[in-house]
């Protein structure tokens, strides 16, 4: 008996915090209701619950949000509570500061907050999530041998796809070169359509006769695979928008090897001559093919090529820039106001195609910084994202637990 009585004063010290040479087991007892009282909430009047509509939750900042929800604490040590809850399980929008972005020709930028709900992270993440993966899986068939022919891969740039997307509407129409698997899918063609047409099956989105660099669907004037000739079939699709007065645009998209086609400066000026709507994009990715930009370019400010346009220099590694910045670009297009060139600075995580392993560019101190600023990382857990539960997040990829993505570790 009287070892349970000095284990049972023990677990009570424990609980309570106080000393268990000066206590007895009763008033341990007595110091452990108060613990109870002073810890639990008062039980709320059923009836007076059920009249009073359920108050809003407040709309809180990004930096605010990491904070504990409660945190009080008593003089004894018996009463010190601490409550951590965090605004992830029920908060609906968040406003996140972001980067300011490099102007050209332009007095006022793009917003630098931008407010983000609960629906459109879960979009965003299931976006680039479902991107990161079906790359990676076609990176595995080509080396399978099951896929053939051209590949040209897309993780490490998601955040552009999903940014350009969320910002224009889908009666807006795009554009843009062979690297077009993710572009594809976000304009609405599934993901078994797009590795059927990888593989060359008739089920794929072009029946399989496309291949990785042709796929097509409402408003996606496809992948081209002669770089740079999308830019100024962009510019004729901007101008029929004009010509029909429906209030459309064009994002046309090129790379940062592409910047120095002379066709794209012949599409410049017809687009700057006409004010036609579109946005040219430069997915300025850091390398052509193989090439750095500092060794292919005797400019590397992309925003400014267009001399006589507006331009804009974004983070092509985080989504609610990249949103913010189209955004922006959309309502001049839409204005009268167009055409706009913007940079997105971005990387690309495999090399130029599957035949090109790219394995020195990790080599270097240059690769492995871009590798450590991947574009999933804005949408983690451990990095500012309060308004999605580890649950819903769970939700999504439900094999893995919920936490920050490396940049080359996602498998399917």
């Amino acid at each position: 008996m009287q070892n349970m009585l000095t284990l049972l004063s023990n677990a009570l010290c424990r609980i309570t915090g106080r000393t268990a040479g000066a206590q007895t087991v009763s008033e341990l007892l007595i110091g452990l209701s108060e613990y109870v009282s002073l810890t639990s909430p008062a039980a709320p009047d059923l009836a007076q619950t059920q009249r009073l509509p359920p108050k809003p939750p407040p709309v809180v900042s990004a930096r605010a949000s990491a904070a504990p929800l409660v945190s009080t604490s008593l003089a004894a040590p018996a009463a010190r509570i601490t409550a951590s809850c965090s605004f992830a399980d029920f908060t609906p929008q968040v406003t996140f500061d972001i980067k300011k972005c490099d102007l050209y020709r332009l007095e006022d930028g793009p917003s630098m907050k931008a407010e983000l709900t609960r629906e459109q992270g879960l979009q965003y993440y299931r976006t680039m999530q479902t991107v990161r993966r079906m790359e990676l899986k076609a990176d595995q068939l080509y080396k399978q041998k099951i896929i053939r022919g051209f590949c040209h891969l897309y993780d490490g740039q998601e955040a552009c796809a999903a940014g350009v997307e969320a910002a224009i509407n889908r009666s807006d129409h795009l554009i843009t070169a062979y690297r077009a698997h993710a572009y594809t899918y976000t304009r609405g063609v599934s993901v078994k359509e797009i590795l059927c047409e990888l593989m060359g099956r008739r089920g794929g989105v072009s029946k399989g006769k496309g291949g990785s660099m042709h796929m097509y669907a409402p408003h996606f004037y496809g992948g081209n695979g002669i770089v740079g000739a999308q830019v100024p079939l962009g510019a004729g699709i901007a101008l029929a928008c004009q010509y029909q007065g429906n209030n459309q645009l064009c994002v046309t998209l090129y790379g940062d090897g592409a910047a120095n086609q002379g066709q794209l400066f012949e599409a410049f000026n017809m687009a700057a001559l006409w004010k036609l709507p579109c946005i040219f994009i430069c997915e300025n990715n850091q390398y052509s093919m193989g090439t750095s930009a500092e060794r292919a370019s005797a400019s590397t400010d992309y925003y400014k090529r267009g001399d006589y346009i507006p331009g804009i220099r974004v983070d092509g590694m985080d989504v609610l820039c990249v949103r913010e910045a189209v955004k922006f670009a959309a309502d001049l297009c839409r204005a009268g106001k167009g055409p706009i060139v913007m940079e997105l600075q971005t990387y690309r995580y495999h090399g130029h195609s599957m035949s090109d392993p790219g394995v020195r560019k990790w080599m270097w101190p240059f690769g492995r910084r871009w590798r450590r600023q991947h574009s999933l990382r804005w949408l983690t857990p451990s990095h500012h994202w309060t308004t999605c539960a580890t649950t819903s997040l769970k939700t999504i990829h439900p094999w893995r637990s919920v936490g920050p993505t490396p940049g080359l570790s996602l498998s399917l």
